[in-house]
């Protein structure tokens, strides 16, 4: 169970499902009324953080630097979407919608609260509230505490001030990237065959028969031999045939290598802005004050 002192810890940073898949980032923590303890937190979801889910905390890991639910990715992101009041509360109803949602039993949450006498008797938990202003939250005693987190700063209620100025806001809104995976790419080597014609230059012999007739230069060397009679001479021929090898030889090389590439996406989204009207009175500008 994440306790008080670690929600600081917490918000602000990534939130992972049990199979170690990035939901989001956990924005503000909830408290119950009644004990004090952390109830829910909400996550940013979706590209950019443009949605808010409720995730119960009961059974929230601290890992190092990320928080870990019982929850899978989209069991989270399907989670019913409720209204917070304006002091920083969920209701009874709304906090029933989501127990059901999430399959935890109200009973068993009411009988692990000391304090809590009946379902009737609580209110939904205080929000802590997101970045260190939810620090204000932790601080007294839980509930009122928690909606102190919720404004930002102590002694502001409904956007007025002790001096009787009224302080408009807005939202802006901050475009972001993140970095995802698209794809793969691998080298395979795999081996094929061609069949590849050379011509070479081949030699043979071939047995030739030369007569010359008897002259007075050869007749010497023609009565040589045995008077008359039988013989044989045998010529051994040689021809030339391909003989075919192989070599393996390096031919080039081969890496893969990235290149980032920049494109332009025009990204809209929704801000809230805040308008004052006067009532009564004629709303004439500022004028700034003439000294002579």
């Amino acid at each position: 169970m994440i306790t008080r002192d670690e929600i600081p810890t917490l918000l602000d940073h990534p939130v992972y499902d049990g199979e170690g898949n990035k939901i989001g980032d956990a924005k503000h923590v909830f408290f119950d009324d009644m004990s004090g303890r952390p109830e829910w937190v909400s996550v940013k979801t979706g590209m950019f953080g443009s949605s808010e889910s409720f995730v119960p905390i009961h059974d929230a890991t601290l890992v190092e630097d990320h928080l870990e639910v019982p929850y899978d990715k989209d069991k989270v992101k399907g989670a019913p979407k409720v209204d917070v009041d304006a002091g920083g509360h969920l209701s009874a109803s709304e906090e029933h919608r989501l127990y059901d949602y999430y399959g935890i039993n109200w009973d068993n949450v009411l009988s692990d609260e000391p304090g809590h006498p009946d379902d009737d008797a609580t209110t939904s938990g205080t929000a802590g509230t997101a970045g260190t202003a939810g620090m204000a939250g932790t601080t007294g005693t839980a509930g009122t505490a928690g909606m102190a987190g919720t404004a930002g700063t102590a002694g502001r209620e409904a956007g007025t001030r002790d001096d009787g100025a009224m302080t408009r806001s807005e939202e802006e809104m901050h475009v972001g990237v993140e970095r995802r995976e698209t794809g793969r790419a691998r080298l395979r080597k795999y081996v094929v065959t061609e069949e590849v014609e050379q011509t070479v230059p081949v030699r043979r012999e071939e047995v030739r028969i030369e007569r010359e007739p008897i002259t007075a230069e050869n007749r010497d060397e023609a009565l040589s031999g045995p008077e008359i009679g039988e013989a044989e001479h045998e010529v051994t021929l040689h021809e030339e045939r391909p003989v075919v090898e192989t070599e393996t030889v390096p031919v080039e090389r081969v890496r893969l290598t990235t290149e980032e590439e920049t494109d332009q996406e025009t990204v809209r989204g929704q801000v809230r802005k805040e308008r004052i009207e006067a009532e009564g009175v004629e709303d004439v500008p500022h004028k700034q004050r003439r000294t002579e």
